[in-house]
């Protein structure tokens, strides 16, 4: 079977746009990315900062709503239906519910073949990484280092606190099938 997708979790600021952005420069096909951060740009502004959308509290923490569950489940079956229909694609997202994250997942890219990916960062330097960018909330990235990986199960996992993005890239391109 050969790879379609790569899903790469990880928290914010941990390095996975990073390592989309390698890893499609040395895979030696196409593939696409799918974000979800893109997928919170794309939705309504009435979703951002809502209960029933996303909800980023002052301290970082992150609440998620019906509405926005509704919309990343039709986003994710997309993603499913691209691979289905013979695109490669790698995955950006954060598992705020860590096993049950994946498990959505799993539903809807049954039957593809996928290589798991954890994208790990330590707290510290995923935070100096918040605050350099400028275009998140304080605390966020600290908040999430370890708890989007409660009860994953990775194929392979990297650690981008004192490796490079391409180096990481490198290493997941070498598992694909």
């Amino acid at each position: 079977m050969t790879t379609r997708v790569i899903v790469l979790n990880g928290g914010s600021s941990s390095g996975k746009s990073g390592i989309v952005r390698c890893l499609q420069a040395v895979l030696p096909d196409p593939w696409l990315a799918a974000a979800i951060d893109s997928l919170i740009e794309a939705m309504p502004a009435s979703l951002q900062e809502s209960a029933s959308g996303i909800d980023v509290g002052a301290d970082g923490s992150v609440s998620i709503g019906a509405e926005f569950r509704t919309l990343e489940a039709a986003w994710r079956e997309g993603v499913a239906a691209m691979a289905r229909a013979g695109a490669r694609v790698v995955v950006d997202d954060v598992f705020l519910g860590g096993a049950e994250s994946q498990q959505r997942w799993q539903r809807a890219l049954d039957g593809l073949d996928v290589l798991w990916v954890g994208v790990r960062c330590a707290g510290g330097a995923a935070a100096a990484r918040e605050i350099a960018r400028g275009d998140r909330v304080p605390g966020m990235a600290a908040s999430q280092a370890d708890l989007v990986h409660r009860g994953v199960v990775y194929d392979l996992e990297v650690d981008t606190t004192h490796t490079e993005s391409l180096e990481c890239a490198r290493a997941i391109a070498a598992r694909v099938g």
